[in-house]
């Protein structure tokens, strides 16, 4: 039985991470086929990520075909689970999102106020094009969304897309749990913590 696993973006640094979770969690979620996806101006960071990555899996002795492409459509066939960590306009656009704000005495960040939002009008509708191809080609597959602004982007996807089956993700409560055990000098898995609020909108209420 094949479990294909497609990352969007896949020239991100975060790439290499999520390769070494699929590696540690083989034994429940064996994935067969990994495909990375990435623009032609990333062509360059997507071969270098794709090296270390055929170097990790090689090295975990898994049975695990990893494959890169610029062609989005090809990859997406027989996809389970499709991730996004995409950055329209790249880091130049990044850069703008948070200086205009902060140049008019606002937050400049690109989750939250104008920041999000300049980055929401940019991104979603690259995200609602990539929905579309992955209702039209892997209808079945799971989309996982890691971009930024996750919770806009995801709302987006879930009110305004033909795929229905779409997961938001973001990694602050992990962070934020890590950093209160870093405080209290404990191990991170002794933490609990009560969030209210979601994504980029949270506070930890009590610990």
């Amino acid at each position: 039985m094949s479990l294909k696993v497609v990352i969007i973006g896949g020239g991100s640094s975060y790439t290499p991470e999520i390769i070494e979770g699929i590696i540690n969690r083989y034994d429940h979620f064996p994935v067969t086929d990994i495909s990375l996806i990435d623009i032609e101006k990333g062509l360059e960071k997507l071969k270098v990520v794709f090296s270390l990555a055929k170097r990790m899996i090689e090295n975990s002795n898994k049975p695990i075909n990893l494959t890169y492409t610029l062609d989005r459509k090809k990859a997406l066939q027989n996809a389970d689970f499709v991730t996004t960590q995409i950055r329209v306009g790249g880091l130049a656009a990044r850069e703008k999102d948070e200086f205009i704000p902060l140049s008019h005495g606002y937050i400049g960040q690109e989750t939250n106020g104008a920041g999000g939002i300049l980055k929401a009008f940019r991104t979603i509708p690259v995200l609602m094009n990539i929905a579309d191809d992955v209702h039209n080609i892997c209808p079945n597959a799971w989309i996982i969304n890691f971009t930024n602004p996750a919770g806009i982007v995801t709302e987006a996807l879930l009110k305004h897309s033909p795929h229905k089956k779409v997961i938001g993700v973001c990694n602050i409560p992990l962070n934020m749990r890590n950093s209160v055990a870093e405080i209290l000098k404990i191990s991170p898995s002794t933490i609990e913590i009560e969030f209210i609020g979601i994504n980029h909108f949270v506070f930890g209420n009590k610990v």
